[in-house]
């Protein structure tokens, strides 16, 4: 952020020494304390006779040392009226203290006793000089170097030598080998030693930047020696500074030493990239009566110029002795600094001290009283998308969203030392104290009303602390600072606010803030002991771990890399990366996923997933909404508890719920592993023989209860605990110890764990009740081969019912069986036929030959 300040350095000490010259202060000063020589002039020529002197010389001394002298070619009195006339006048002033060395010269100058007045006739030309060494120096010594003197030249001058004042209304130009200028009308007060330059102040420094200064009144005093001026204005490469009051403090030499500006101080100064004068357009200074051109505009915008703001109540300006050059410039009082443009920027602080080096080149800016930094970007109109965003779960591996509009943002701080290269660019900044920044939610503008309205306060805001920042600048296409990097340590932290939610938190060692090139905020990079909640109660909390994270601010996501852990509830997640968006909630995690779900409650009421035990689930990536407590698992998923296991490409798993959604493909199919008991018909209760005691019979009925497993996949699997029923969808395969079944669909219902056998506990395996099968069933058998549209198993019985297509049943020792329904007994090979009379049963034997 370039600050016009510095630039007024040799401006300003051109001006003084200009203006304080134009007062010849030390010239009335002298008039107006010593005797009136002009008045004196008649008596040493003989007052009274009308006669011409010529070679006229005549000093006043003091102390020994001389005060001034004047010289004349010729002297004439009248005797009519006692006005003296003067020719060819050289007046040389020494000063009180010697050190002045000033001439000041004229064709015609004229006396009037009775007034007392002394007025030039035509043009009166004045050379001012200081002579530091002048007491030290032999009486009327020429100073040992003499400089090049300021020359001053007005006309009608009229000095009264009772009351010591002078002035004229006429215009007064002054010349030096940097600068020249002019004024309308000049007053001086010989007994205060104040000179006031009346109106139209103007002056014009040459060189490789040529520029003006106006003010609408000077004055110069003496004691103490300053010039105040009223309104200045400073023009210089296009950019103006201006200020109610401006005061300059004057060295016995008329050098600058302080500069004190107050009222309103304003500078404006173009920042637009340099180009060709032959070209382009330049700013230019035209003659001495000419005015500051400045035509210098932004290429993007050919009518509007890129300029820079800035503003304070007071402006102090400090210079060296030697040589004369801007040493250090205060600001105080409400410092405001403004950078317009698609990537607005603006600073404020309640005092800033640049410091200068060299030839009042700026090295660095110091800002304290609560310093802001704050940065506003124009946004890109809203583009809706062409088709409805789907509501599921993203996918882990979505992109960021790099398209959304850069953020706003806003750093601050008790003190912020600015260092400056090449005068002018922004090099780094470092923080002092409480430091932050502050990210606001990105605001795409729908229209141009949109945009100019007055900022609304923010739903939700960025913080990011740390106990010091360490920034970078660097440049872009235009030719400005813009922040490229923010270095934060130690006890870094970042939080993320929104109305009625908890903070949501990150901390870690250190901190590095990237900024883009259009402006905003590209990512923070978090290292060392990362760690990350959202503050929500114990059960919705989730906490986060790793070595380092990065957060980019357009898409509130926290990539965690180097061992991280996400823990969401009583549900722990590692991966080798881990992503949390800080928004909503979401977490995504990549390669080598693992979860553990804990702190489960047995459901006697459910099936696969009702015990207390950890529900596991592996994968290659993992997406979970925080919202719907949904967790997609993407690539080898693999889902667990206890015996019970579900594997497929992708697992979508609910854990309120304890629900399961998996997706095959034609590759890997769904898998899922249940049991059935071999002998649940045998143990079930026999009918009551007569004359059988009860005891008896329950003590032949009873045998130890085998399990054997089924297995079974498909393209689609849908389990809910509570109901204990498996939707299998899409090439459905049953496999069981000496039997295949396959389906299009199949619903499976297990049965409650509390109403399993007592060999089965909680943590086994799902236990089969019944299957409905739908659609080209087909089920397999050792020697026989049954088909139907439709299929009911039960597994107590070891049952299976055919119905539709019509069903039928082949075996090599009876041939093939149809009917309106097919009933066939696994364990003793039982078969049972039903019909219609319009549909009777059918029976195809094989006959051997």
């Amino acid at each position: 952020m370039p600050l016009p300040f510095y630039r007024l350095r040799r401006s300003l000490v051109l001006t003084a020494v200009l203006f304080s010259a134009v007062v010849a202060g030390t010239y009335f000063y002298a008039r107006a304390r010593e005797r009136n020589v002009l008045k004196e002039v008649p008596n040493k020529i003989a007052y009274g006779i009308k006669q011409t002197a010529s070679g006229f010389q005549f000093s006043k001394s003091d102390g020994g040392r001389t005060l001034f002298t004047i010289r004349a070619a010729n002297i004439k009195e009248f005797e009519l009226n006692g006005r003296a006339e003067l020719h060819k006048v050289s007046i040389l002033l020494y000063g009180h203290n010697y050190s002045r060395f000033d001439q000041i010269s004229g064709d015609d100058f004229f006396y009037d006793p009775k007034s007392g007045d002394i007025t030039a006739k035509g043009a009166v030309e004045i050379d001012l000089q200081a002579n530091p060494a002048g007491r030290s120096m032999p009486d009327q010594a020429p100073p040992k170097d003499l400089q090049n003197p300021i020359h001053l030249k007005t006309s009608d001058l009229v000095f009264n030598q009772e009351s010591g004042n002078a002035s004229t209304n006429a215009r007064v130009d002054f010349r030096t080998p940097q600068a020249t200028g002019w004024a309308l009308g000049v007053q001086y007060a010989g007994r205060s030693n104040m000179l006031t330059l009346s109106s139209q102040v103007h002056l014009f420094l040459s060189g490789p930047n040529p520029s003006a200064v106006y003010a609408d009144r000077g004055v110069v005093t003496s004691q103490p020696h300053q010039i105040v001026l009223d309104n200045a204005v400073l023009h210089r490469g296009g950019g103006f500074v201006q200020g109610e009051h401006a005061t300059l403090f004057l060295g016995p030499d008329n050098s600058v030493e302080r500069v004190l500006a107050n009222g309103n101080i304003n500078a404006t100064e173009p920042i637009a990239p340099k180009r060709d004068a032959a070209t382009s357009g330049t700013s230019t200074v035209s003659s001495p009566s000419g005015e500051l051109a400045a035509n210098q505009k932004d290429s993007g915008n050919p009518g509007k110029p890129l300029e820079m703001h800035a503003r304070s109540d007071q402006a102090e300006l400090l210079f060296t002795s030697t040589p004369n050059q801007l040493r250090t410039a205060i600001l105080t009082g409400n410092v405001q600094a403004e950078r317009p443009g698609p990537q607005s920027m603006q600073g404020a602080a309640g005092r800033a001290v640049l410091d200068f080096s060299g030839k009042s080149q700026l090295d660095k800016v110091h800002a304290a009283d609560g310093v802001r930094l704050t940065q506003h970007t124009v946004k890109p109109p809203r583009v809706k998308p062409s088709t409805a965003e789907s509501p599921a779960v993203k996918s882990p591996n979505s992109a960021p969203n790099t398209t959304a509009p850069p953020q706003d943002y806003e750093v601050t701080a008790p003190i912020i030392d600015f260092f400056v290269k090449e005068n002018r660019f922004l090099d780094r900044a470092v923080t002092s104290g409480a430091a932050k920044i502050t990210i606001f939610p990105a605001e795409t503008g729908d229209s141009a009303a949109a945009q100019n309205s007055a900022p609304k306060s923010p739903t939700q805001r960025t913080v990011v602390t740390a106990g010091k920042f360490n920034a970078k600048f660097g440049r872009t296409p235009q030719g400005r600072s813009s922040l490229a990097t923010i270095h934060g340590a130690p006890d870094a932290k970042i939080v993320n606010t929104s109305p009625g939610q908890p903070d949501r938190v990150s901390t870690s060692r250190t901190l590095d803030t990237a900024f883009l090139p259009q402006g905003g905020i590209d990512s923070i990079l978090q290292q060392g002991n990362f760690a990350y909640t959202d503050n929500l109660t114990p059960d919705k909390r989730t906490q986060a771990w790793a070595d380092r994270a990065r957060y980019t601010p357009a898409d509130q996501i926290i990539s965690l890399v180097g061992n991280p852990r996400i823990v969401d509830g009583s549900t722990a997640t590692t991966s080798k990366v881990v992503r949390i968006n800080r928004a909503t909630g979401e977490a995504y995690a990549e390669d080598d996923v693992k979860s553990t779900y804990s702190e489960l409650k047995e459901q006697p009421s459910g099936a696969l997933l009702a015990s207390s035990s950890p529900i596991h689930v592996t994968s290659h990536s993992m997406a979970a909404h925080k919202n719907s407590g949904l967790a997609l698992y993407t690539g080898d998923a693999r889902l667990w508890q206890d015996a019970n296991i579900i594997e497929a490409p992708f697992i979508q798993f609910d854990r309120d719920h304890r629900s399961v959604t998996a997706q095959g493909t034609t590759v890997q199919p769904v898998s899922t592993l249940l049991i059935q008991s071999d002998n649940q018909a045998d143990n079930a209760q026999p009918e009551k023989k007569q004359g059988e005691s009860t005891k008896a019979q329950s003590s032949s009925a009873k045998k130890p209860e085998k399990f054997t497993p089924v297995a079974i996949t498909s393209s689609h699997l849908t389990y809910v605990d509570a109901d204990r029923k498996a939707r299998y969808e899409g090439n459905v395969l049953a496999k069981g110890l000496d039997f295949t079944g396959s389906a299009d669909a199949m619903d499976v219902y297990l049965l409650p764990r509390s109403q399993t056998s007592a060999n089965q506990s909680l943590t086994g395996p799902g236990q089969l009740d019944h299957i409905v099968g739908q659609g080209h069933v087909v089920v397999h058998e050792a020697a026989r081969r049954a088909d139907g549209q439709q299929l009911v198993y039960t597994a107590a019985d070891d049952k299976f019912v055919l119905t539709g297509g019509p069903p039928s049943i082949f075996d090599a020792e009876r041939g093939r069986t149809t009917g309106l329904s097919l009933t066939f007994f696994r364990r003793d090979d039982r078969v049972l036929v039903e019909g219609k009379g319009s549909s009777p049963a059918v029976t195809q034997t094989r006959v051997a030959r």
